[in-house]
């Protein structure tokens, strides 16, 4: 045998280290300390007699050689875990560990739910609701939600990351709201409370208004603020005001007319819905069919929306 193969554990170090181009997540993913990780690439170094990483910055990035090892061990344990599920590929009944944010689990996914147990008995859905960003592996999570107001995807973590949905956002208000002060023009908002979200990003406001083309915003002094987006939405359904929420929150009310779209303007920021797995789980069939289950509710929960907002705007 190659004495190499005796760096087995440390090539499993090494391909977390060089996916992550960090020492600490390799350490996190692998359940091991950060000086570990350092040792092991020492004596992995040593062995293949090449230096395989330079430190930029605060990133471990590959050398030529690095490079070359990457590659073919990213292949190898790529190969043993498709032949490890070859033998262990779980049946489609059994359970499943959904995460997404408190507001889209709350707003849209549980109303909805109980309608794939219906049609599937047999699988047993546990959801794990979280506005950070859980790690599937460490959290034993099948399928991950995200949103996300770029383009850009990081695959670092060799999830398959699946676009879905573009969720436009407007600004919604009870119907009881607009009853009562008649809204003509987007500037009309501002005679109202706002609701805002205390990490709004690049959806915000000013944004929205810049869009609309409503002057005179940077005064306005009605503002109440929220950690998350369904609590914003129940600010404005009990009449308090507005509030910027996504198609994917407001829908089911907007369907139900406890809600209302004024003015049909869109933020020019919106949210990239993705569907996030491991595509070499052993739960595959079962994942298979959870999410084209999902991308069905998704058409039909867009259509019915776009049409309601096209009755419901002014």
């Amino acid at each position: 045998m190659d004495k190499r193969l005796k760096q087995l554990n440390n090539l499993r170090s090494f391909e977390s280290a060089a996916r992550h181009e960090s020492y600490s997540k390799a350490a996190k993913e692998l359940f091991v300390t950060q000086a570990a990780v350092s040792q092991q690439m020492r004596q992995l170094e040593a062995a293949m007699g090449s230096q395989l990483f330079v430190r930029n910055g605060r990133k471990m990035q590959l050398t030529e050689s690095g490079e070359k090892l990457y590659t073919a061990t990213h292949k190898a344990f790529d190969t043993l875990l498709k032949g490890f599920n070859s033998i262990q590929t779980e049946e489609v009944a059994g359970t499943l560990t959904i995460t997404s944010t408190q507001a889209f689990t709350s707003l849209w996914l549980m109303p909805r739910l109980y309608k794939f147990s219906i049609k599937h008995p047999e699988i047993k859905i546990k959801v794990v609701a979280s506005n950070s960003i859980e790690d599937l592996r460490q959290g034993h999570i099948d399928l991950a939600i995200r949103f996300l107001t770029t383009g850009e995807v990081d695959t670092s973590d060799d999830m398959v990351y699946e676009f879905i949905a573009e969720d436009h956002v407007y600004p919604a208000c009870s119907p009881q709201l607009v009853t009562e002060y008649n809204f003509k023009e987007p500037k009309d908002i501002l005679n109202c409370w706002l609701v805002s979200l205390e990490h709004q990003g690049s959806i915000n406001w000013p944004t929205w208004f810049k869009k609309a083309g409503v002057e005179d915003y940077q005064g306005h002094k009605k503002w109440t603020e929220v950690s998350s987006g369904d609590m914003a939405l129940s600010a404005v359904l009990s009449g308090h005001g507005f509030t910027l929420a996504s198609q994917a929150l407001f829908s089911q009310y907007v369907n139900t007319g406890q809600l209302v779209i004024p003015f049909n303007i869109k933020h020019p920021v919106s949210f990239k819905r993705y569907f996030v797995f491991d595509p070499n789980s052993a739960k595959k069939s079962r994942l298979d069919v959870f999410i084209a289950w999902l991308k069905e509710e998704t058409k039909l929960d867009e259509q019915s929306t776009l049409d309601a907002i096209g009755h419901a705007s002014l």
